[in-house]
């Protein structure tokens, strides 16, 4: 199975914003020695949340500083970009990187990073299924032409693009609404741990569903990778105490982030099902939904850990993981500690797990 680093730059420690870089790009950096697959960026702005502004501009830096590692988009959110930009852009760093880019995509859900951007986030899908549409096409094509509303004159992508990104694309869901989009873009399911996990299976089957329906029964939808916090520990007692304590301080800051117990939601079109999820966060109270947050993530000794992780192995079928270890305000040191404790006592099982392989890119005819 694929295993990668997963970063989400969340810093919600008292020191400085530069100090804080310099520890989690070194994490980063060092994946690659460690035996991770790939390393993955978010995309997010303007609070503590994540300082990961600019995810190609990131997966640009590591393409340097690695030979080997996948570098993957952890997502870009596609209706805060012009869509042309945005193919240059992912064209470029896979030049960079000689085709490691893996292309994660989503649509955007927090109100301040929409209107910090001027941004309608009334706009939000209707600008993700356009731009997505046109940004695949081009990254086939080295052309891109077109849109709704873009209306983008016909123009070639230089340089163009060396290798196809069919079958390593993927689409963030977390909305049901959103399930039959990415099958129809053909895109992989790219599964952030948020929601229990019957939800989970029954987003799965729409997307198979959707998928033969789109795509046709004989084209075998792209295997997921599936993300998550992750907190491992020899001792049992340290990794509960640790593992709660810092999930659930991650989980508070992305329902502020969020403003998941807000009312905007209900007046936001296309964002009905987070109206249905706000309202049910507001019956069950911030104290139950972090603690059904915390149940869901993988942590706990290394055989706890490998038990968790095999469950959603028999559940959803992924072909990679991309675990966070730096979250919650965790001390550098600590984060160094729950890696290097993954490292030695999870990751080679993990690896050694069947499962089935990233589709290599194509080469795409020279023009």
């Amino acid at each position: 199975m694929h295993v990668g680093y997963g970063s989400g730059f969340q810093h919600l420690a008292g020191y400085s914003d530069a100090q804080f870089m310099r520890e989690e790009l070194g994490n980063c950096e060092r994946a690659e020695s460690q035996g991770f697959d790939s390393v993955w960026v978010t995309e997010h702005h303007f609070d503590s949340y994540s300082l990961s502004p600019d995810v190609c501009q990131l997966l640009s830096y590591l393409a340097g500083k690695t030979k080997r590692v996948k570098l993957g988009s952890m997502v870009i959110v596609v209706p805060w970009h012009d869509p042309m930009r945005l193919a240059e852009q992912i064209v470029l760093l896979d030049h960079y990187s000689g085709g490691r880019m893996i292309l994660g995509v989503g649509r955007g859900l927090a109100r301040r990073e929409f209107e910090g951007l001027r941004i309608d986030q009334n706009e939000g899908r209707q600008r993700f299924n356009e731009y997505t549409e046109l940004v695949l096409k081009a990254l086939e094509t080295g052309f891109m032409e077109g849109g709704e509303t873009v209306k983008q004159p016909r123009r070639e992508i230089r340089p163009r693009p060396i290798k196809s990104f069919k079958g390593r694309s993927f689409a963030a869901a977390a909305s049901r609404d959103s399930v039959p989009v990415v099958a129809r873009l053909g895109l992989g399911l790219l599964v952030i741990l948020q929601k229990a996990w019957d939800q989970v299976r029954a987003d799965f089957e729409l997307y198979h569903k959707s998928w033969r329906e789109s795509q046709g029964p004989n084209v075998e939808p792209t295997k997921p990778f599936c993300s998550g916090f992750c907190f491992v520990d020899e001792s049992a007692d340290r990794a509960e105490e640790l593992a709660r304590k810092y999930l659930a301080l991650n989980y508070r800051e992305a329902l502020d982030h969020y403003e998941m117990f807000g009312k905007h939601f209900d007046t936001t079109k296309s964002y009905e099902r987070y109206s249905d999820l706000s309202k049910y966060l507001n019956s069950i109270g911030a104290d139950k939904a972090v603690d059904d947050y915390i149940k869901l993530m993988p942590w706990g000794t290394p055989q706890q850990v490998l038990e968790k992780y095999a469950g959603m192995k028999e559940l959803i079928d992924m072909q990679g993981i991309m675990p966070n270890f730096f979250f919650g305000g965790m001390p550098h040191e600590e984060s160094v500690r729950n890696i290097n404790c993954f490292v030695k006592h999870c990751l080679p099982e993990l690896k050694s797990w069947p499962a089935a392989t990233l589709t290599e890119p194509a080469e795409l005819a020279a023009v």
